[in-house]
């Protein structure tokens, strides 16, 4: 597939204020495309469209989104639009992570997580997709879901069920919009070395309760997984590296990195297992 110019394109990237909205932001930037940055913290998101604009020479802007708030998102398209003119290029993708046992997640944490996640994603996709119909030509959306989807681990549950979710929304959208030439991949990150710790626990509303994490969390996920983090997590840059190219080719997955595809095909060999005994039933 022939590649196309990107530079009279635009891109928007939600959750660009740090880590792989950040980077993705840079990618854009650095193909010449106009970038708008958008997060819940509007320091951090004025500080990436400043910093693109000023290293790469493209046009930025950046505005203040919480996902979890339907105006915020309408509201932001309306500034994309009157500021940059459109949109080709959209990456939904923020995303809160609240570790825990499932037995121990409150109501709160599913209703928060699942809010953020999952209806931000749709929100962000409905409130942008008149811009990117309106555009023509090369278009693409981008979602982000997870590794963990690929290979689950435990007390991430409330993460998983949402980047399940989003992984099928994201497979939906794309069947539903192929006929319009408008691409739509699910980007699978592994881990990384970034803040969303830190700004999963800011982003989280004091009415939701409280974010907790216990001190083993990460190691009981990690060791659930039968992930060598030393080779699992990376830069946020280094995980972007191919995603210029994948969209280019319309690739409907984006496997940013890790060293788990062995496990992944156990889950997969189950599942064709599955079918066997259907057939031999």
């Amino acid at each position: 597939m022939r590649p196309v110019e990107l530079a009279d394109k635009v891109a928007v990237i939600t959750g660009a204020g740090s880590g792989l909205g950040a980077a993705l932001a840079r990618v854009f930037a650095e193909a010449g495309m106009a970038v708008a940055a958008l997060d819940i913290d509007p320091a951090t998101a004025e500080q990436t469209a400043d910093e693109i604009a000023a290293r790469f020479g493209v046009p930025t802007t950046a505005a203040r989104v919480d996902v979890g708030d339907p105006k915020a998102i309408t509201d932001a398209a309306a500034h994309v639009e009157a500021t940059l003119g459109g949109c080709d290029v959209l990456c939904a993708n923020v995303g809160v992570q609240q570790f825990g046992a499932l037995d121990r997640l409150t109501d709160q944490d599913w209703e928060w997580v699942l809010s953020v996640n999952v209806l931000g994603t749709v929100r962000t996709v409905r409130s942008f997709l008149p811009l990117i119909r309106a555009r023509g030509g090369w278009r693409r959306i981008m979602v982000t879901a997870s590794s963990s989807v690929l290979v689950p681990g435990v007390r991430l549950g409330a993460y998983i069920t949402s980047k399940f979710a989003v992984q099928g929304y994201a497979e939906t959208l794309r069947a539903e919009l192929a006929a319009e030439g408008i691409g739509v991949s699910v980007l699978f990150p592994a881990g990384m070395t970034t803040r969303h710790l830190e700004t999963s626990a800011s982003a989280r509303p004091a009415e939701r309760g409280a974010w907790t994490m216990l001190p083993d969390d990460i190691e009981v996920m990690l060791a659930s997984r039968g992930t060598d983090e030393a080779s699992h997590v990376v830069t946020p840059d280094h995980a972007v590296r191919n995603v210029i190219q994948e969209l280019q080719a319309d690739n409907p997955y984006i496997i940013t990195h890790g060293t788990y595809r062995e496990r992944y095909q156990l889950r997969t060999a189950a599942m064709d297992a599955a079918f066997d005994r259907l057939e031999q039933a």
